[in-house]
């Protein structure tokens, strides 16, 4: 049995140094979230911790970190940037589950998952070409500047990343009732001070952060290369003219098309929008150099337009419309036959200038001084109700040198 005891020994302090090294992590965790140590004894909260770590046969945990290895390094740069501490990477998964898809029912989108007036709030473009909501980069932004604004108002980040979820309005009346900003407090299942759903999601993302950060999960789940590969990879921005395809800049600088589409989410079509000035596009970091020295301008660039189908369109006279063949309309959207439906969303390259601005002309309107709402439905023979839903006015106010979009 001394023998025994001898040998049991080494591997006993090891384990005890595990332990101790983890415990002193997880502590560190919470207080980057200014959450007391006792709130590692939360038993919902453990519950989610460790039904996920015992339950993930479909491995979505690993999958998640595994598909955003690109981007994990940049969310993590612009979150210290702000000066938000790096846990809240998990707020994005809690969120998303890192997919730059993620759509929900009540129309939030992206990583961070933005309802529309939020986006454009912190001046993410959502338009017919793009939905910034996706874009990695930018969404980031607007998160960290928006929990910034948060943690200014409420003072410490577990109360931002409530309010990130429930709103502010409705915590500082939660935090009113309950006499106190506590975290344990705001939490009592019976007072209900915050909903259920934000009960949930501050534990959610206090478990998730404590599974991504617990090296020994990791390794014996076989995802130790996790621990180090969202550090070593990133990605860079670079510049495209108007309607480059993404098809085009993945042959020519060696980028699978399937990755390319994955960073640049955002873009609603395989081709930058047609924005005087071009556009930003994602690439993988270690693809920067080839891309400066393989990419090149066409000469000819084409622009792009998206038609919807209206009843009565055929594809000859969508293509007198936009000054190209209707040949190229069928080979640019691979049409089997003629025949269109109504609504159907047509790719139109375009590669005249003065064809463009043509086009714009009928699209848009310049308002100017004496304009209505009602002036300009009777001269263009559209409802002011048309006019209204296309640019989100409630009212009939209208101002001089606002450009208001007349038809899709």
């Amino acid at each position: 049995m001394k023998y025994f005891l001898l040998l049991l020994l080494p591997f006993m302090l090891s384990a005890s140094l595990n332990f101790t090294s983890n415990h002193t992590k997880e502590i560190a965790i919470l207080e980057s979230f200014d959450i007391e140590a006792s709130f590692l004894y939360d038993p919902i909260m453990n519950d989610m911790k460790n039904i996920n770590m015992t339950l993930y046969k479909d491995k979505r945990f690993f999958q998640a970190m595994n598909d955003a290895y690109l981007f994990i390094p940049a969310i993590k740069s612009i979150l210290a940037k702000h000066g938000i501490p790096a846990e809240f990477l998990f707020l994005a998964m809690a969120e998303s589950h890192f997919s730059t898809k993620a759509y929900s029912v009540k129309k939030a989108s992206g990583l961070w998952q933005f309802m529309p007036a939020t986006g454009k709030i912190y001046g993410l473009k959502i338009d017919e070409y793009v939905d910034e909501r996706r874009d990695l980069i930018k969404s980031t932004e607007a998160a960290a500047e928006h929990l910034s604004g948060l943690y200014k108002k409420f003072g410490k980040w577990y109360l931002a990343a409530i309010a990130y979820n429930c709103g502010g309005g409705r915590l500082s009346r939660a935090i009113e009732a309950a006499k106190s900003d506590e975290l344990h407090i705001l939490l009592d299942p019976k007072k209900m001070y915050i909903p259920r759903e934000s009960r949930l999601y501050i534990r959610k993302i206090v478990a998730l952060a404590l599974m991504g950060n617990d090296e020994q999960f990791l390794l014996k789940s076989e995802y130790e290369h996790l621990l180090n590969r969202a550090n070593a990879y990133s990605i860079s921005t670079v510049r495209v003219p108007r309607g480059e395809s993404l098809k085009r800049v993945s042959k020519l600088v060696g980028i699978p098309l399937s990755e390319l589409q994955k960073l640049n989410r955002h873009l609603k079509y395989d081709f930058a929008p047609p924005y005087l000035g071009g556009y930003d596009i994602y690439i993988p970091y270690i693809k920067l150099s080839d891309f400066k020295q393989k990419y090149f301008e066409e000469n000819i660039q084409n622009i792009y337009k998206v038609h919807v189908v209206k009843k009565g369109d055929t594809l000859f006279d969508i293509g007198k419309e936009y000054g190209v063949s209707h040949k190229m309309i069928v080979d640019f959207n691979n049409l089997k036959s003629n025949v269109l439906s109504l609504k159907q969303k047509l790719i139109v390259p375009i590669d005249n200038k003065a064809n463009i601005e043509k086009i714009n002309k009928k699209i848009y309107y310049l308002v100017k001084r004496g304009d209505t709402l009602e002036s300009i439905s009777q001269a263009y023979k559209i409802s002011v109700r048309s006019i209204q839903l296309r640019n989100n006015i409630k009212g009939s106010l209208i101002r001089e040198g606002e450009r208001l979009k007349l038809h899709e």
